[in-house]
């Protein structure tokens, strides 16, 4: 648990006792982008609940009541990784859940794949400058994996004829990428 915020949200490493939250993170995700009018790759409940049983997720909880949630996947032989559906619930809204959550997200990804690239694609501004205070870059998405299962998860988003009409050189979202090579290179000069 994060000591530096004065709540009492945890925001910790999910794992299969996660798994009776799934429904209501799908549910949650799904209503946010209804919201936003954006896109969002769709995702099954198996696979949400198989990224907690792998320990490739995060989750907050306020007690035992849901309050937010992302997961991580590795793409294109563990070169790249991403970290996906970042949704905080409604009642937990602006009051830096959502940083937190992507931070801890972060430390894991990092943790697990420290050679990887991380990436994104977000609509969001806020999700934009979160990446940004991580060290994420703006990117054209020809840096981003060739991974044909990642591409495929976009299927679901209500944009992807956009990412389709461009050869996946464009969408609705900014891609973004965390190098650590890059960063790595930054702190040697």
């Amino acid at each position: 648990m994060e000591k530096e915020y004065n709540d009492d949200i945890e925001v910790i490493i999910a794992d299969a006792s996660h798994e009776k939250y799934v429904n209501e993170i799908l549910d949650t995700i799904s209503a946010a982008a209804k919201v936003r009018g954006t896109g969002i790759a769709k995702r099954t409940h198996e696979y949400v609940a198989q990224k907690m049983r792998e320990g490739k997720a995060v989750i907050a909880l306020s007690g035992e009541q849901f309050a937010g949630f992302c997961y991580i996947e590795s793409w294109g032989n563990k070169q790249y990784v991403a970290n996906s559906g970042l949704i905080v619930s409604e009642n937990f809204r602006r009051h830096g859940l959502a940083r937190r959550i992507k931070k801890k997200a972060f430390e894991l990804s990092r943790t697990m794949w420290p050679e990887a690239k991380l990436f994104g694609l977000t609509s969001g501004g806020a999700v934009m400058k979160i990446n940004t205070e991580l060290g994420y870059v703006p990117v054209p998405f020809s840096e981003l994996t060739d991974d044909e299962a990642f591409w495929k998860g976009c299927q679901g988003c209500v944009n992807h004829d956009v990412l389709m009409r461009t050869d996946r050189r464009y969408c609705i979202c900014t891609a973004m990428l965390y190098d650590p090579a890059k960063q790595s290179k930054k702190k040697q000069d």
